[in-house]
């Protein structure tokens, strides 16, 4: 779609026996000016520049329960929002998103008020960089057992997951109380490690620190936490705000990567009918607020996700963008070794491998559930098949065994 240079454009999906024409002339007033036909003609020159207007009204083939659906295309004037995700979303989509079966599926932005965002710092390109790893896709590890465990015990199994030649670690999205293990600590235990592990074999990895905290002083502890030397952050981006994800990216005392996890976000996008879009809340917003990296359900894994939208979702954070780089997509979710040529097949080389428990649950322990996944990404990569990869892998051998493959 073209972009006027003058407004947003949003795109609903309504569902109901409505005037679909009629209801896009009330939203493109009701959420501008307000009202339109009862003011005077000096009153209705003035607002004119605040009008919303009408783009396009598309009437789709019914619902399979027979109810009648359309795509609603209006714009909003950029002189009526500020350049932040909290005041466009309010415009277009404030008191609409109470109005009955009707869900913001996508937003064009003009270049005008693209380039107000700061989008990923580092991107696909400068996370390689930063890891030495230009040829495969990358394998990130969660930390799944963290609540309660002392510090030793955590960087005992932080060794075991870089053991296992893994490119990054991240904490668990859950892990916000840091009573045995505080995170400056983490931080300066893991990043050792890190270091150990580079003067060993060159093999460099990021450790992703989860950021918590009262939103207020979110900014700020990214900060101490960017000088206290972590290498990466992670941030539940819905439950803290975008507005919060775009100022920690814009500042340039928080010079690390940043990975968006997309708890609560299901609250958003999974009503066919209400809410968000998955592809434009994971995909779009994301990468605008400056995500380098954003997870998401894949296709396959225990939360999954329909393919087409995964897809899509890779699709918005990679696509070319004179203005931003494109960020990394990492479908996530009960992935296991036996996953990786299908993941490989869908999302390309450019993509995060991400698993808990596909590691974890390896029978040989941790730092063998590492190595199977490392062994299947080369034989994806290489046009292996799992079974002749895993001929000479005992690690992979062995993850097949206990999952399969797809």
């Amino acid at each position: 779609m073209t972009v006027d240079q003058d407004y947003v454009i949003a795109t609903y999906l309504v569902h109901g026996n409505l005037k679909f024409h009629k209801k896009a002339e009330e939203i493109a007033v009701g959420l501008t000016v307000g009202t339109w036909t009862d003011l005077p003609a000096t009153k209705k020159e003035q607002m004119i520049p605040h009008l919303g207007k009408v783009i396009e009204v598309k009437v789709l083939n019914p619902d399979s329960n027979g109810i009648p659906k359309a795509l609603l295309i209006i714009g909003y004037p950029v002189v009526n929002m500020n350049p932040d995700i909290p005041s466009i979303l309010t415009t277009v989509f404030g008191k609409l998103s109470m109005d009955g079966q009707i869900k913001l599926i996508d937003l064009h932005l003009p270049d005008s008020l693209l380039s107000q965002f700061p989008g990923p710092r580092f991107g696909i390109d400068g996370i390689r960089r930063l890891l030495g790893v230009h040829d495969r896709p990358l394998l990130m590890s969660i930390f799944k057992q963290c609540i309660g465990l002392p510090l030793h015990e955590l960087e005992r199994e932080y060794q075991n997951q870089i053991n296992g030649q893994v490119d990054l670690v991240k904490d668990d999205e859950i892990f916000l109380r840091d009573d045995y293990a505080p995170v400056l600590k983490r931080i300066e235990a893991f990043e050792k490690c890190n270091k150990r592990q580079e003067e060993k074999n060159g093999k460099k990895v990021l450790y992703a620190v989860n950021l918590t905290g009262p939103v207020t002083l979110l900014v700020e502890q990214a900060k101490q936490l960017s000088k206290a030397g972590a290498s990466c952050l992670l941030l539940n981006v819905a439950p803290y705000g975008f507005d919060v994800l775009h100022r920690i990216s814009a500042d340039p005392d928080v010079n690390i990567p940043i990975i968006a996890h997309p708890a609560f976000t299901g609250a958003f996008y999974q009503s066919p009918y209400y809410g968000l879009s998955a592809q434009l809340l994971l995909g779009k917003l994301m990468r605008l607020s400056g995500a380098d990296i954003v997870l998401y359900p894949s296709p396959y894994g225990s939360v999954a996700m329909p393919k087409d939208v995964a897809l899509d979702i890779a699709k918005q954070l990679q696509c070319p963008n004179h203005i931003h780089r494109p960020a990394f997509p990492t479908p996530s979710a009960g992935i296991h070794p036996g996953l990786v040529p299908a993941l490989y097949r869908d999302f390309g080389e450019n993509t995060i491998i991400n698993a808990g428990g596909g590691i974890h649950g390896h029978p040989q322990g941790t730092s063998a559930g590492g190595k199977a996944f490392i062994d299947a990404i080369q034989a994806a990569v290489s046009g292996l098949s799992l079974e002749k990869a895993a001929e000479n892998a005992p690690e992979l051998r062995s993850a097949i065994q206990k999952w399969g493959a797809l």
